[in-house]
């Protein structure tokens, strides 16, 4: 006799016997014991452990990680500044060019890691946004409108690196 010809189980004859009878339905939490509930409990309370343990371990190398990526986006504008450092005496047209160019590509890296710039004018003043460093009169504008931007600022509103330093028209009197 080979392995396919054996008899099948009792367990599953038993319930090929009776097709009909449906399997036993799991039990309800209210229907268990309370040791099984407090052994169940400690299960959860140590898987939750595990996570927190596995977390506590693998942190690290993700914020490494993170860190070595952000850091090697910025690598091409520090060989560009190189180059230009090694080329200072040559026209001064062209280093303004070549100084223009690694400013641009910083500016591509911080929108590239999630960081846009922002340095509008013309728009309403948004405390979000912007850092009011300045009130002016200008008769031009709405009161509340940004007139110069001081110092840009970097990010979107749900995540900034810092808000764009302004100045703003006040209302006319």
């Amino acid at each position: 006799m080979s392995e396919h010809d054996q008899a099948p189980p009792a367990e599953d004859s038993a319930r090929t016997e009776h097709p009909q009878e449906p399997a036993p339905a799991p039990q309800s939490p209210s229907a268990l014991d309370a040791e099984e509930l407090e052994d169940r409990w400690r299960r959860a309370l140590a898987d939750l452990d595990n996570v927190r343990k596995r977390y506590a371990r693998d942190r690290p190398q993700e914020l490494e990680g993170e860190r070595a990526r952000a850091t090697a986006a910025w690598l091409p504008v520090v060989d560009n500044l190189e180059l230009a450092l090694a080329h200072a005496d040559a026209d001064p047209e062209t280093i303004v060019r070549g100084v223009q160019t690694v400013r641009d590509q910083a500016l591509d890296v911080l929108r590239s890691l999630g960081y846009p710039r922002h340095e509008e004018t013309g728009v309403p003043f948004d405390p979000v946004l912007h850092e009011v460093v300045s009130v002016v009169d200008d008769p031009d504008t709405d009161p509340g409108t940004v007139v110069q931007v001081l110092r840009p600022g970097y990010g979107d509103p749900d995540r900034q690196l810092r808000p764009a330093a302004v100045a703003v028209s006040r209302k006319q009197e």
